[in-house]
């Protein structure tokens, strides 16, 4: 062990250092975890509760316009079945009937009132300019069947001025761009959201009385809400609550402001609540930004008559006041800790170098006896205390430990004699001991590699069976239409892999032990199932493949093991390519020696191998990847090659990149 390092770790078990800790950890550690922690539970209960407040918020502001709409149906509902509607309508006089609707509209606060027959024939409107198909709505259809209902309906600009053309100009809203909502090419909305009511009535034949009230630019009604769910002091100062009503994504109705005098009617809503609360139905109950700034908010849908979501009402209050509110909190207990740390750490060191000074001079003390001055002492005064004690009595040891010190050199002269006279004799048989033990090393590593192998096969196979009669069992419960077949084909090839691959290893351990399955297939279609698996290592190493592959002639070679031979050449060529560069992967039909087979090529051009390194490749441990490979490798693919009637062979330059080659008999069909 170094000087250094010895210091080191006597530093970190030092008496100093444990009193400083506990001096300092309960102050500079421990405290300021439990604030953190504290804190982080605070920040996070500060937070839902404003969810939660938000959310009763949304509660008031659904309940209002609900009772909107049952307080217009009764109202209708009402008139239909006074006695004085009765009156009107046996009176059949149209003049009348129409003065009479009129004032009971405006009595009733709406917007229009209208009487329709089954077929939907107008009977009286006075407002209405044009035509319109009352029958379209389920609304007047089910009064018409003799059922009282009140919903909110989405009216066409059409539908709007066949009504009255006020009502449409009330409805159009230019829209106006606004920041994270989702773009749009529409420069208005013409639409409007109506609170529409019918209940049936008799007019000599089943009929409906029909009214409604048109929500767009309906101030009143927005700030009605906003009064009630925000009346005055009931949010931190400079929060200001906010409600607003939505015809699908755009404010037709509201009280938040664009300008200080100028409401935000025609902005749109945040993409992201657009999509959580209209397309995917839900309520929103969260931060969201508002036109300009942030709000904790809440946003639920609105459905229509047809069951569609056409809007959303909102209500939420601004966030920065409380997020400062936060802030404040949050820096005020930092800063009371750093008062209490800057008063109390000073107080705390000083008490603890009333020990920590003369421990350290005792341990110099040491240090230097321990460098070879056996004279040095801590001359302390003798103290009362136990560190004074304990000063005594290491300079009386150590005047002991001078004395020992001089009868143990004397032995220790007479001991090197002794030794140097057996040392020549061991350092002989030393010598003849590592040339024996080189042999051995290379031997015991060739023997191991039996011993590894069984081992392998014993833990690998044992979990393969397992998974092979489980996927098995998978698939005769679920039977053959699952529309899983490709990913059961794949489970089942690469568990075939991997009792190859187990195979293969004990071949290139005991090859004599094997005899291998000979298959016929073309090269460039192994080559072509080869790239797949590497891809991966292709993509992180921005590396070139280049694919030439021309031969047409069938190899008598194991499929997976000609996979085995290229995967391991082209990876070996990657990690030549650290920085990147150009891969190759050649195939051609060439004759040896009067025989047919081909060849295949995989050249890089990487960091290349000097021909000291190119002569020793194919031995087995060799690697120039240390603790990165196992030198096995290009050995067990010479094996497989050699074995399939084959041979490989490699060509190098430094600097310039290498090529593998490998040539395999082609097979003959009988």
């Amino acid at each position: 062990m170094s000087r250094s390092l010895h210091s080191r770790i006597k530093w970190f078990h030092s008496v100093r250092a444990r009193l400083l800790a506990i001096a300092l950890l309960p102050m500079l550690v421990v405290m300021p975890l439990f604030l953190w922690v504290v804190g982080v539970n605070w920040v996070n209960r500060f937070d839902n509760l404003l969810i939660a407040k938000v959310n009763g918020d949304l509660t008031i502001a659904h309940q209002y316009l609900k009772g909107i709409l049952e307080r217009s149906g009764e109202r209708v509902k009402a008139l239909g079945k006074s006695a004085e509607f009765a009156h009107v309508i046996q009176a059949n006089n149209p003049t009348e009937i129409a003065a009479y609707l009129d004032k009971e509209r405006a009595n009733l606060g709406l917007d229009f009132l209208y009487l329709t027959t089954g077929t939907g024939q107008i009977i009286s409107a006075p407002s209405f300019a044009g035509k319109s198909d009352v029958m379209k709505w389920p609304v007047v259809q089910q009064a018409i069947a003799g059922q009282d209902v009140t919903e909110i309906d989405i009216f066409q600009a059409a539908d709007l001025a066949a009504i009255s053309p006020d009502l449409a100009q009330q409805a159009l809203i230019k829209l106006v761009p606004t920041e994270a909502a989702v773009p749009t090419d529409r420069q208005a909305e013409t639409r409007g959201m109506v609170v529409h009511t019918a209940t049936a009535v008799n007019a000599g034949s089943p009929a409906a009385l029909v009214g409604g009230l048109l929500l767009n630019r309906n101030l009143s009604f927005i700030d009605t809400i906003n009064d009630l769910v925000y009346p005055a002091a009931s949010l931190t100062e400079g929060s200001r609550g906010t409600a607003t009503l939505f015809l699908d994504d755009v404010r037709i109705s509201t009280n938040v402001r664009l300008f200080e005098n100028v409401r935000a009617l025609g902005t749109r809503v945040s993409a992201i609540v657009r999509s959580t609360v209209l397309g995917g139905g839900k309520v929103w109950l969260d931060r969201a930004f508002v036109v300009n700034d942030w709000y904790i908010s809440a946003y639920e849908p609105i459905i229509d008559s047809f069951g569609k979501r056409v809007g959303m009402l909102y209500v939420g209050f601004l966030d920065t006041p409380f997020q400062a509110a936060k802030q404040r909190t949050l820096k005020t207990i930092l800063g009371g800790f750093l008062a209490v740390a800057l008063l109390s750490v000073p107080i705390f060191l000083r008490w603890a170098g009333g020990i920590i000074k003369p421990l350290e001079r005792m341990v110099a003390t040491i240090s230097k006896v321990e460098d070879g001055d056996m004279g040095a002492r801590t001359g302390l005064p003798a103290g009362q205390d136990e560190v004074g004690r304990v000063a005594g009595h290491l300079d009386h040891l150590l005047e002991q430990l001078q004395e020992r010190d001089q009868k143990l050199r004397d032995w220790a002269e007479e001991l090197n004699k002794r030794v140097a006279e057996r040392t020549s004799e061991l350092s002989e048989a030393n010598q003849r001991l590592e040339a024996t033990t080189k042999q051995l090393v290379v031997a015991e590593k060739l023997a191991a590699i039996g011993e590894i192998t069984a081992g392998i096969a014993h833990e690998i196979n044992n979990p393969i069976a397992v998974i092979q009669g489980n996927l098995d069992v998978i698939r005769q419960e679920v039977g053959n239409d699952t529309g899983l077949e490709t990913e059961f084909g794949l489970i089942y090839e690469q568990v075939h892999s991997v009792n190859v691959l187990v195979s293969k290893l004990l071949q290139f351990a005991r090859p004599e032990e094997y005899a291998g399955f000979v298959e016929h297939h073309l090269p460039g279609e192994v080559i072509n199932d080869s790239i797949p698996l590497v891809q991966h290592l292709l993509g992180k190493g921005n590396i070139e493949l280049v694919l030439d592959l021309h031969a047409d002639r069938h190899v008598a070679m194991n499929r997976t093991e000609l996979q085995q031979v290229l995967i391991n050449l082209i990876v070996n060529a990657i990690h030549a390519m650290p920085k990147g560069g150009t891969l190759a992967l050649r195939s051609t039909n060439k004759d040896e020696a009067g025989v047919q087979g081909v060849e295949i090529e995989v050249s890089d051009t990487g960091i290349g191998m000097s021909s000291e390194i190119l002569k020793s490749v194919f031995d087995p441990f060799f690697t120039t990847k240390q603790a990165e490979g196992t030198g096995l490798g290009l050995s067990i693919s010479q094996k497989l090659v050699s074995r399939s009637g084959g041979h490989i062979w490699a060509q190098s330059k430094e600097g310039v990149g290498t090529v593998f080659a490998v040539w395999i008999p082609a097979a003959h069909f009988d």
